[in-house]
């Protein structure tokens, strides 16, 4: 089954400084068609004014992960880490108990721009802890490359959770496919550009829900960046 989520239909959130689109429901907007799928609970696409941020806030039990896309993001937190992403940087923080942090843009008058995705992790009350990793843009370029897995292999970022996030960067003729187990489906969430996938167009800000199928295939890329969840469900 293919579910069609175009990006003028996501929750949105403009305060001036942020202006925020919400893949599921987050904060006041509010749809049951869109809560979670499988442990997929987050997708929200951040714009940061220059010099403003998120000012110190907890969570728990939580599988956090931050993908810049443009500018300069500045993470603090209670565990004593701090850093500047930038493009090609993913960010993973395990919230587990409780961690406090906060994101602010540390540029005084570029807009950062990110992803910040949220997964319910499959155990509960963990050490906080945190991790970044570098993915340069040549890895991505055709082909597809593991940012996140619950066993950390080929140097992708460990979550506690049975998923492997997948990022990909198509053009042309470019194509990859993701095969699906059984009880298994796929989120693909469009950073940028157009592609296909399952035969379906896909725009910036658009994302397709995948289920009952044997495989995801993404094709026709036009300068796409493209982010697939491979999930239990």
């Amino acid at each position: 089954m293919l579910q069609i989520r175009k990006s003028n239909t996501r929750g949105k959130a403009d305060h001036g400084w942020l202006n925020s689109m919400h893949t599921f429901s987050f904060a006041n907007y509010y749809d049951p068609r869109y809560v979670s799928f499988g442990p997929l609970r987050v997708i929200n696409e951040d714009r940061v004014q220059g010099g403003q941020g998120f000012g110190t806030h907890s969570h728990s039990n939580m599988e956090i992960i931050s993908y810049v896309l443009g500018g300069a993001l500045e993470h603090k937190d209670s565990m004593g880490t701090g850093s500047v992403l930038r493009y090609g940087d993913v960010q993973r923080m395990s919230a587990g108990s409780g961690v406090s942090h906060s994101e602010f843009n540390h540029s005084a008058d570029e807009a950062v721009h990110f992803l910040q995705i949220w997964l319910f992790p499959d155990q509960e009350n963990i050490a906080p802890s945190y991790q970044e990793t570098h993915f340069a843009r040549d890895t991505k370029r055709g082909q597809l490359r593991l940012i996140a897995s619950r066993d950390g292999r080929d140097g992708s970022l460990l979550i506690h959770q049975d998923a492997n996030i997948y990022a990909t960067i198509l053009d042309g003729d470019d194509r990859v496919h993701v095969p699906l187990a059984p009880r298994r489906g796929a989120y693909v969430q469009v950073a940028r550009g157009q592609l296909q996938v399952n035969g379906i167009t896909l725009e910036a800000g658009d994302a397709l829900q995948i289920s009952d199928e044997a495989q995801v295939t993404l094709e026709n890329g036009n300068d796409a960046e493209v982010i697939v969840f491979e999930l239990p469900l």
